[in-house]
């Protein structure tokens, strides 16, 4: 397993493409029917959109990409095994609609389903339950005579062969669909649904783990979770922003597994859609460019309110969305009422986040040495307002509820930012260096943002509290302690973080790992201790600042 050093230099994946071309090398833009309109969809929904996108400005700022979702087909393939478009609902059929979108200047993307069936029960690409031929080759072929642009595929009604792992049949899968993708003879981008099938709550089981390990081997995004909400005719008002923040709960701490040409995607943008407040609405747009995810609308276009569309169509938060570092951001600190998220860009800036997940408007005071840039000034652009001001040791502001503050930091006479934040594990729980069980113990504690959970990564490999250094100690626990200059570096100092999330202590090839939840509320924390290191153990995932 590929080890990282603990430094700034990114961690995504390699980018990955269905051809020699790389693919994908900022997230996908774009529209998709499912979150609003579901089953019930036809040519004229997806025309009426596209045309919305062109004609309210989004698509020349980059929503380029109009998908169509489950239900477009007939209940069964033709004599030749071809998927057979819906006429009554697409009479022009799909090749006519990927030249109409084409002649848009927009890009053309269809649904399929790695399974045997969609979800809504139509023909899969995959082998038949029992065993079979499939059809991954096939449909490529006819989505490349459609000149489609986007696949997005499923992962429902998948067979597990016997003697095989779910885990191994959905990789076989989407590699045979990856492949087909790059025979077809046209480049696709493809959007992998493989670890949405695996996810068990916020921090995931092995198996996630595991999917979220290969998946950017077939695809250039992949959905990891939770579906969006569905807009509900029949009750409009219905809040949506549960869901906006649970999805943006799983995303948050995958930031290893982005780059260039592979995206986390925490589905769908909704906001200006009914179920969001303005505020609501600009948070998930600031959440989602943060974490450097997809921005794909699923909303009626015509329909979406002026606040929305204003959010939506923000060119500097587009800009962030679309940095060409590719970097995922980071959660430097957390607690019930704030979040605050720091994400490194191409030009050195840093972009700084505050979430106010409460019911009341509130201020805000952010050091910057809590978020990477100590004995530091800099220019700070407000991403919404665009107002610009300097900022000395703290950036300042107030903060809707609800809402996300975004500003985009220009370091002036500073050294190199260090990332500096919070080390979060299982349970989404945070490494913390409160000394409630012993003189340099750490535990793992809810996150508070206070200084004992604050850590900075080294260049020297070592990851360190007030001074201190997270180091190896006696019968397999891990303490803070004194720093040893680096030419004398103690062994039990230095610190490796894995793709799959393992935080390695050099010397000892083991890893840091995190206890068993409590039996009881009230019991004593557990100290954090060093154990062999296991196959995506999800005790031994760690997400680190960046």
């Amino acid at each position: 397993m590929l080890a990282l050093a603990l430094s700034p230099a990114p961690a995504g994946a390699e980018p990955t493409a269905t051809s020699d071309t790389p693919l994908a090398l900022t997230p996908p833009m774009g529209w998709n029917n499912w979150a609003h309109y579901m089953c019930d969809i036809d040519e004229a929904t997806v025309v009426a959109n596209a045309d919305a996108l062109v004609s309210t400005g989004l698509a020349a700022k980059g929503y380029d990409t109009v998908t169509v979702d489950d239900c477009w087909m007939t209940k069964s393939r033709d004599a030749r095994g071809a998927l057979v478009v819906d006429t009554e609902k697409f009479p022009h059929g799909m090749a006519w609609l990927g030249e109409y979108l084409h002649a848009k200047g927009l890009k053309f993307g269809i649904y399929q389903d790695a399974g045997s069936l969609t979800c809504e029960k139509y023909p899969g690409s995959g082998a038949p339950q029992g065993g079979g031929p499939d059809h991954y080759a096939q449909d490529a072929r006819q989505f490349a005579s459609w000149k489609v642009d986007y696949v997005k595929m499923d992962g429902c009604n998948l067979w597990v062969p016997e003697g095989k792992t779910k885990e191994q049949a959905y990789r076989d899968a989407y590699n045979a669909v990856a492949a087909a993708l790059r025979a077809s003879g046209r480049d696709m981008v493809l959007s992998a649904s493989a670890p949405a099938y695996f996810q068990q709550g916020e921090w995931g089981g092995s198996d996630w783990h595991k999917v979220l390990g290969w998946v950017g081997e077939t695809g250039q995004l992949w959905r990891e979770g939770r579906d969006i909400k569905v807009y509900q005719p029949a009750a409009p008002a219905t809040s949506r922003w549960s869901s906006v923040l649970g999805n943006y709960g799983y995303n948050r701490w995958l930031g290893r597994y982005a780059g260039p040409g592979n995206w986390n995607d925490p589905d769908f943008l909704i906001a200006g859609a009914p179920g969001l407040s303005a505020a609501e609405g600009r948070s998930q747009v600031a959440l989602w460019a943060m974490m450097a995810a997809p921005f794909i609308l699923s909303s009626d276009v015509s329909e979406l309110t002026p606040e929305g569309l204003a959010a939506l169509g923000n060119t500097r938060m587009i800009a962030l969305d679309q940095d060409p570092m590719g970097r995922q951001g980071a959660v430097v600190s957390s607690n019930a009422t704030f979040e605050i998220l720091v994400r490194p860009l191409a030009n050195g800036d840093r972009a700084v986040a505050v979430l106010n997940r409460s019911g009341a408007a509130r201020n805000i005071n952010v050091p910057l040495d809590e978020i990477g840039l100590p004995s530091c000034t800099a220019d700070a652009l407000d991403l919404w307002s665009g107002e610009r001001r300097e900022v000395s040791e703290t950036l300042t502001g107030r903060v809707g509820a609800h809402d996300t503050g975004v500003w985009r930091l220009t370091p002036r006479g500073c050294g190199e930012a260090v990332p500096t934040g919070q080390i979060v594990g299982d349970g989404a729980k945070c490494a913390d260096g409160a000394n409630t069980t012993g003189v340099g113990a750490v535990v793992l504690g809810t996150c508070t943002g206070a200084p004992d959970q604050r850590w900075t990564l080294g260049r020297d490999a070592s990851l360190r509290m007030a001074g201190e250094c997270l180091s190896a100690g006696e019968d397999g626990l891990v303490e803070l302690a004194d720093c040893a200059p680096a030419e004398e570096r103690e062994p039990g100092q230095s610190w490796a973080h894995r793709r799959d999330g393992a935080l390695v202590e050099e010397a000892s090839g083991r890893c840091l790992t995190a206890p068993a939840a409590a039996a009881t509320p009230d019991a004593p924390a557990e100290r954090l201790r060093l154990a062999p290191c296991g196959d995506h153990r999800v005790d031994q995932a760690w997400a680190l600042p960046v």
